[in-house]
């Protein structure tokens, strides 16, 4: 008779996975980022970052093509504990053509509830690329997206107080009548 550990084929009830979600910038492109006078909020979020930074963009027309605007995603895990780290994603919200190169700024990452979980920053990894030359013009992946492995920090936990219910209840994922029998 084949023997398996509950933990693999059941799942506490109420305890689950939380997504998080933040807008953030990604610096440091060669060129491929936003088109400021086409995306309008990536100015104002890199005019608001310089000013939190201390540096003056009063009466300074901004102009440059290295910075994109992105929403970022991740998954918290159930039992997640403050400083363990996450992965993330950047997806590029603007005009940007690449993200290749570029560097997520620190950006707050947001639950259901509004409050912040978990602080992203890093280099981001493309897996698409986009060449072109005089007549040609190739797109291989998303290279609007990346991944920043580890990236994120987490800063508040989900709470959790096992010994505190009176009653457990475990959900198989494969839900079968013998199993469920032979767990109880």
């Amino acid at each position: 008779a084949a023997t398996s550990r509950i933990k693999d084929i059941a799942d506490f009830e109420s305890v689950r996975d939380n997504v998080l979600i933040g807008y953030g910038l990604v610096v440091g492109l060669r060129g491929s980022g936003d088109t400021l006078r086409n995306s309008a909020f990536t100015e104002e979020s890199l005019k608001s970052m310089l000013e939190r930074l201390g540096v003056s963009t009063r009466g300074n027309l901004l102009n440059t093509k290295n910075v994109a605007a992105v929403m970022v995603t991740a998954t918290l895990p159930a039992f997640a504990r403050r400083g363990s780290r996450i992965d993330v994603s950047a997806s590029a919200l603007g005009d940007a053509k690449s993200l290749l190169g570029g560097t997520l700024l620190a950006t707050p990452l947001l639950g259901a509830d509004g409050e912040a979980y978990a602080v992203a920053q890093g280099p981001l990894s493309i897996s698409g690329f986009e060449a072109e030359g005089e007549a040609q013009k190739i797109v291989r992946g998303v290279p609007t997206s990346g991944r920043v492995a580890g990236g994120a920090i987490v800063e508040r936990e989900v709470e959790f107080a096992l010994n505190d219910l009176r009653e457990l209840r475990l959900a198989l994922r494969n839900p079968d009548l013998t199993t469920a029998g032979r767990m109880a």
